[in-house]
């Protein structure tokens, strides 16, 4: 098992990772390419960003990307960078401990639901991917049992007795003028079970059904197979998943739903003759972050508005220039625009600007202008070597506006239980109660930021 940090370790790139390179960089031309989690400024590159191989010294780097890679029977573990401690040796069941803070993060985040995930933390066997499979896995085989999705479909079928209403055009044209009159054109409704969303749910448990290596998960999947074994074997996408909709008489369905779209949109595998030769599970930690903060604050903060990112507004007259702010928040006595960046701040003591880099204060302004705020707030995470909960206050003076100030103020906030570290993971702690003390913390920070509690 190799572990590398994003931007921040360098491995030896060994004999068994030989071709790994030009696999990425096939599967990054083939990947994906529907939106929410590929939204960002590398997906125009022809070349993988996954990885960065520097040839010179024959080393891996890992780029902005958290996840699994399954490579030749080897794993690598991407791992968030702000866990990064380079006297640090983890052992396994920290990095457990760091996969299972990217499962509390993915919680909060809006496109996913993870029906009792909880009960899932601080098993030591799996890495996070098996737990989400394991999730998808138990979750979709009980609901399968008790019940089983149909939807109507539009059927057009030549039959020997009338049924819904006749064709009539393909009657004359394919049947009265070959002599066939005894067939009949039909076009109805039939209440299908091999439908699209079937059709998706048999393609991910297929695909995961040779990628898990946990007896339990095979199981499940193996079961859920067992039940769709009258669905066709169709290839599927995450746009087609993504565009599925349910009535209010299928509900439960659209956990199920999410779970596809995550593993579609953010798996990527080579594989010959059903053997599977490369996979990945890739997300990228700057949206992660983001959609964290806004779903914890709009799930647990209830004295505070929060709205995403708003497409409608121009810096400039000419709509060329979009401004897409993270978070949009509000209370009782104001208004403010925050914005996520998962960056390192504070890591150099000798540092003036303490990691704030220049074009975010740029950015920053622009919003405050074009959106008439003068108070703008930057989230930044805490690391596992360095969180402080002091107030960074930048003051920027606009003269075009008789000298009034921008305020922009520079918090870390507590995303990460230290607690979980240094220690014999999880002995003695229920599963599932890891980070009540975390989002209890981060609970009280965000509203002593935003409201001055």
């Amino acid at each position: 098992m190799i572990n590398l940090f994003e931007y921040q370790n360098r491995l030896e790139c060994k004999d068994a990772f030989q071709g790994l390179e030009s696999f990425l960089d096939d599967i990054w031309k083939k990947r994906e390419k529907s939106g929410f989690y590929y939204n960002h400024k590398s997906d125009s590159s022809e070349t993988q960003r996954f990885i960065r191989f520097i040839h010179k010294t024959k080393e891996l780097k890992s780029n902005n990307y958290v996840g699994t890679i399954y490579f030749g029977g080897q794993r690598i573990n991407l791992l968030p960078k702000i866990f990064y401690d380079p006297e640090r040796e983890y052992s396994p069941e920290e990095i457990i401990a760091i996969h299972n803070h990217i499962l509390w993060w993915l919680s909060y985040c809006r496109k996913v639901r993870f029906p009792n995930y909880k009960t899932f933390l601080g098993k030591h066997e799996d890495d996070f991917f098996e737990v989400l499979i394991r999730l998808f896995s138990k979750y979709t085989r009980e609901l399968l049992s008790c019940s089983i999705y149909r939807q109507y479909e539009d059927i057009n079928k030549e039959l020997s007795f009338i049924r819904g209403r006749l064709d009539t055009g393909k009657y004359l044209s394919e049947n009265i003028v070959k002599g066939r009159w005894h067939k009949i054109n039909c076009a109805y409704d039939s209440f299908v079970f091999d439908n699209k969303f079937n059709q998706i749910i048999k393609y991910v448990s297929s695909f995961l059904f040779h990628i898990t290596g946990n007896a339990e998960n095979r199981k499940y999947l193996r079961e859920i197979l067992f039940i769709l074994d009258e669905v066709s074997n169709v290839k599927v996408t995450a746009h087609e998943c993504a565009n599925i909709q349910f009535n209010p008489m299928f509900r439960e369905f659209e956990t199920v739903r999410d779970y596809c779209f995550l593993f579609l949109n953010n798996s990527i595998s080579f594989d010959y003759k059903n053997d599977v030769k490369l996979f990945a599970f890739l997300l990228p930690m700057e949206y992660v972050f983001e959609d964290f903060i806004f779903g914890f604050i709009e799930k647990e903060i209830a004295e505070i508005k929060v709205s995403a990112q708003k497409t409608s507004a121009y810096l400039d007259l000419g709509k060329n220039y979009s401004l897409r702010p993270d978070l949009f928040l509000e209370t009782d006595s104001k208004r403010m625009i925050a914005d996520t960046k998962y960056k390192i701040i504070y890591s150099d003591a000798k540092d003036p600007k303490n990691g704030i880099s220049q074009s975010d204060l740029y950015q920053m302004l622009a919003y405050a202008v074009r959106f008439g705020i003068n108070e703008i707030i930057l989230f930044y995470p805490d690391t596992i070597r360095d969180y402080q909960e002091k107030e960074n206050r930048i003051i920027i003076r606009d003269e075009l506006a008789n000298g009034a100030d921008i305020n922009i103020k520079v918090f870390q906030v507590p995303v990460m239980n230290k607690d979980m570290f240094g220690q014999l993971v999880y002995e003695g702690i229920t599963p599932g109660k890891n980070f009540d003390n975390t989002k209890a913390k981060l609970m009280e920070r965000l509203k002593a930021i935003i409201i001055g509690k």
